[in-house]
């Protein structure tokens, strides 16, 4: 039997959608990087066809596909019921391979407040002043779920507003990132559509008209600038030549190579429901990965500023990434917020987010662990027998403090973070930009060149089954583990149950930098282990759900691996795993091994 191409296409499309909905690609993945570790012959460097065949057979996957996708040949020929029609477009969270064909479509909402209204469409005049392009991130997955950065595109979609019935076609040529920012990465063919469609088109002359006009209104606020950075710099320079060394970061470059006002990589965020506090907002971040920028053969650090979506799309980043977002965060929050740039120990530079308090208190935050540090000022005119409060947080020297609105370069004699004062209306401590000069090129609007800020996306992970299959997958390692050394495997469910609290609790802390729940916890331990018996837990804690790999780092612990490995009279062994959820498809995994035995000695 063979269907006509419209219906062949639809067909694909529901498959599809189920594939997506089972997460089958990210199952095969996993499989097909187990496989290549433990069943290819250290001389055998390639998979066939038939052994990824055997495998998906052995766990079951082609079998859970085919029941899901339940056909019927009488329905064959019926007509689907009707659906809104959708642009054919790229949209800003899609991750594919380079070499394969690319083909799908997405409904994209143009937005903008004051536009339009209940009962009305806005025309296509006033979708014309909207200037938010559309961000495309193309991201690459690898077997090992490690994901790569590829391509960043700004795409002007404003093109359709003058095209015969709202239907335009155009070509995009994809450049690469960071140091293969001028090298392309493939070609794009991307249809655009208005819908539902535009009762009056604009002509192509006025549309170009407009965009060109944009283009050049925006290369003149740059301009001026640039010249204004230029000016306040050599202002800055002239306070004290020293100043010469300070990290003074006014511009910086972003993935597609271009450099940017560090001002505009931060904007009030605002995440709905997802979070509800600012230490959540901090964990969040702290569990999103952290990964350089890399470096093509040897001298210095590559830097790399990436824009908010390529970061998030990305779930990794370097420590401008997580601190212009954690900042980001805690000004939708209503804080008054600043990321910091300056030096860790030994002169590494780094980033990380300060906070000032109605009282005038400065806590610290680190955007990569989640941890906070109130900042008590030493005084350097205190005799050297007085004793000073010991800083506990890992920051040396701070060159300048930004956020949206303000940029400050510290001019005060030294650039210690130990004994800098925090006062940010003292001119004479703190150099200010004018606002203005910032709110031209970074305010939202200001130009066209400005990467819009996209909205956080809730978890689409369930953390109970997440939780089970990760649980499960390390039961199995654990007995063949044991297997291996001769040793047989009992596992007990009540003490595994019984790690939950404790695990709750770990992650609480975590957030909310408060301890509590280990006095149950304990208590129930102490229940559930019998006189004369021993009991050992281990925890630990991941930003990944590979259990193979959480495995193998467990085991270089030697505290874990007795656990694992112990041996004696009447052992019971436990696992517990606890997946939290954060949006972005972040999570938290807490992991505890436990064992209990008679002690013989």
């Amino acid at each position: 039997m063979s269907l006509p191409p419209e219906k062949a296409s639809e067909l694909k499309q529901l498959i599809h959608q189920q594939l997506s909905k089972m997460d089958v690609h990210g199952r095969i993945r996993e499989i097909l990087a187990e496989t290549i570790r433990e069943e290819l012959a250290p001389d055998q460097q390639q998979l066939s066809t038939e052994d990824l065949i055997k495998a998906l057979k052995r766990r079951g996957i082609i079998d859970d596909v085919m029941k899901e996708l339940n056909f019927v040949s009488d329905n064959v020929d019926q007509e689907p019921p009707s659906s809104p029609k959708q642009p054919v477009c790229f949209t800003d969270r899609q991750s594919t391979l380079l070499k394969k064909n690319f083909h799908d479509g997405f409904l994209l909402e143009v937005h903008r407040e004051n536009l339009g209204d209940g009962t009305r469409m806005a025309d296509s005049t006033a979708m014309l002043s909207i200037s938010d392009p559309v961000h495309m991130v193309l991201i690459k997955t690898d077997i090992f779920g490690e994901t790569t950065l590829v391509a960043s595109y700004f795409l002007e979609w404003r093109s359709v507003l003058g095209s015969e019935n709202g239907v335009t076609s155009l070509t995009v040529e994809l450049m690469g990132v960071g140091t293969e920012s001028k090298v392309s990465v493939g070609i794009l063919n991307v249809k655009l559509e208005m819908y539902p469609p535009l009762n009056q088109t604009l002509s192509q002359e006025v549309v170009n008209t407009q965009l060109a006009l944009e283009r050049q209104k925006t290369a003149e606020k740059e301009r001026l600038f640039l010249v204004y950075a230029k000016q306040w710099w050599r202002e800055y320079l002239q306070i004290r030549p020293s100043h010469s060394s300070r990290l003074v970061k006014i511009f910086a470059q972003d993935e597609n190579g271009i450099n940017r006002p560090v001002c505009s990589y931060v904007k009030p965020l605002r995440a709905g429901r997802l979070l509800d506090t600012p230490r959540q907002a901090a964990r969040f971040v702290n569990v999103l990965g952290y990964e350089r920028a890399p470096v093509i053969g040897g001298g210095g650090r590559q830097e790399q500023w990436c824009t908010l979506l390529a970061f998030l799309c990305r779930n990794k980043g370097d420590c401008e990434d997580h601190a212009t977002l954690l900042c980001s965060l805690l000004l939708g929050f209503g804080l008054e917020a600043f990321v910091c740039v300056g030096t860790k120990a030994k002169g590494v530079p780094h980033a990380w987010v300060m906070t000032c308090g109605t009282d005038g208190a400065i806590t610290f935050w680190e955007s990569l662990t989640g941890h906070r540090y109130i900042h008590k000022p030493a005084s350097p005119d205190e005799p050297p027998a007085a004793e000073q409060p010991k800083p506990l947080y890992p920051y040396r020297t701070i060159g300048c403090v930004f956020n949206h609105q303000m940029f400050l370069g510290n001019c005060q004699p030294s650039d210690s973070v130990e004994i800098c004062v925090f006062d940010l209306n003292d001119e004479s401590k703190w150099k200010p930009m004018s606002e203005e000069a910032i709110k031209s090129v970074c305010a939202p609007g200001a130009t066209v060149s400005l990467p819009p800020f996209p909205p956080l996306c809730a978890s689409t992970m369930d953390a109970s089954v997440t939780s089970n299959e990760i649980e499960m997958q390390l039961r199995l390692l654990v007995s063949e583990h044991r297997k291996d050394l001769g040793l047989t495997t009992v596992w007990e469910d009540q003490l595994s149950y019984l790690l939950s609290p404790a695990l709750a609790s770990y992650e609480f802390e975590r957030t909310t930098s408060i301890s509590a729940g280990n006095e149950e916890f304990q208590d129930a331990i102490r229940r559930a282990v019998p006189d004369g018996h021993t009991f050992k837990g281990f925890p630990i804690h991941f930003v990944y759900r590979n259990a193979r790999r959480a495995f193998a780092t467990c085991l270089r612990s030697p505290f874990c691996e007795e656990i694992i490995c112990c041996r004696g009279d009447q052992v019971r062994l436990a696992v517990r795993v606890r997946v939290f959820t954060y949006p972005e498809s972040a999570c938290a995994v807490w992991i505890m091994f436990a064992c209990k035995y008679r002690s013989v000695l």
